[in-house]
Parts: structure tokens; sequence; C-alpha cells
């Protein structure tokens, strides 16, 4: 069975090998993804309503 003291002792380990991104890049990654989300939204939204106004129309 693991050591569980000696996981977290591995796991803070590996931590401090990370290269975290600066204030100003997880900025910049954190808008262009709003953004996208926004862009997808936007088109589903627009392809919904055009083939919801589709079927109206062929089913009168």
């Amino acid at each position: 069975m693991a050591n569980p003291i000696q996981f977290v002792k591995e796991a803070w380990g590996e931590l401090r090998k990370v290269v975290w991104p600066t204030r100003r890049e997880t900025i910049r990654i954190t808008v262009a993804v709003i953004l996208l989300s926004l862009a997808v939204a936007l088109f589903l939204g627009a392809v919904d309503f055009g083939l919801n106004e589709l079927f109206k129309f062929l089913s009168v």
C-alpha cells in the first residue's frame, strides 16, 4: 500500500515543476474562451432558429 505522506511530497514536488501562466496570459486565454463560447452559442442559436422557421414553413 502506498504511503500517503510520500504521495503528498511527490505531488508537491511535481507542482513546483509546473510553469504557471502569467496573469496576462491567463486573462488573454480566458477572454478568448469566452469569445469563442459566445460565437458558438450565436451560431447554434441561429441554426436552431433557422431550422425552427424552416419546419414551421414546411408544416403549414
